[in-house]
């Protein structure tokens, strides 16, 4: 004998379910508007730019100097590897600081946290004590059992299908699920979005790993010193000539 169907009372909807689409969406607008308020310009390296572009343009002389006639690539190879004036084998810069220990990374991330990790925690932490124990949607599709834990938080009944979302779940699926909403509202590149914020300071650490200038400087300088120069337009205008007589030929047949 089947189950009977779960009916929900309408005004769930106008007093749970409504009420918390809006508090998350509000919550984003203010935390996207306080991010701009709060946020400060970051300064451009002129010395880091100037490093990292030396290396860029190291970097394609050894995937493209085969382009160039060998009098050209050695005269740009001596540029960056010449033992004397080279610029990679007599710029000395000093270590860059470490994220940990530069007061303006640590206060950005402080900000990070002022205007994420808090307002989420306060909002969810709100709306699982205003809200608690109401069931507000139905996932139009079937679930396992696996998905219980993560829909239903707060609500503790073996018996209930899987498919039913709590009101504690439901905000956390709007946090996620609002991207294109702040997206059309606010632009691409917009604060609101928690969920893209939340990836951004997770990848911080490692995305914003200094890199040593005198290893990389060193391991550039290496692998530029044992690239070889073969020039891969040696035999361009020959291979052009024969090619226009071919075509010449079949023209006239």
């Amino acid at each position: 004998m089947a189950e009977p169907e779960l009916l929900l009372d309408s005004d769930i909807r106008l007093w749970v379910f409504l009420p918390i689409v809006l508090v998350t969406f509000l919550v984003g607008i203010v935390r996207h508007y306080v991010s701009v308020l709060i946020s400060s310009q970051k300064k451009v390296d002129v010395t880091q730019l100037r490093d990292s572009q030396a290396l860029l343009r190291s970097r394609m002389l050894r995937e493209n100097g085969k382009y160039l006639p060998k009098q050209s690539f050695h005269v740009r190879r001596d540029f960056f590897n010449n033992e004397e004036n080279g610029y990679l084998k007599t710029t000395k810069r000093p270590a860059a600081p470490q994220a940990m220990t530069d007061p303006t990374m640590m206060a950005e991330m402080l900000k990070g946290n002022m205007t994420n990790v808090l307002p989420m925690i306060a909002i969810g932490g709100w709306i699982n004590w205003t809200f608690s124990g109401f069931v507000t949607t139905k996932v139009p599709f079937p679930l396992t059992l696996r998905f219980k834990p993560m829909l239903q938080r707060g609500i503790e009944l073996m018996t209930l299908d899987a498919s039913w979302v709590s009101s504690a779940s439901w905000y956390f699926l709007n946090v996620f699920g609002l991207r294109s909403i702040y997206t059309l509202v606010l632009g691409e590149n917009n604060a609101a979005d928690q969920a893209k914020l939340m990836e951004e300071q997770m990848s911080m650490g490692a995305a914003t790993m200094p890199q040593d200038p005198k290893a990389a400087f060193k391991a550039e300088w290496e692998a530029l010193e044992i690239a070889q120069h073969h020039w891969a337009l040696q035999a361009t205008d020959a291979d052009l000539l024969r090619r226009a007589e071919a075509v010449a030929a079949a023209g006239h047949e």
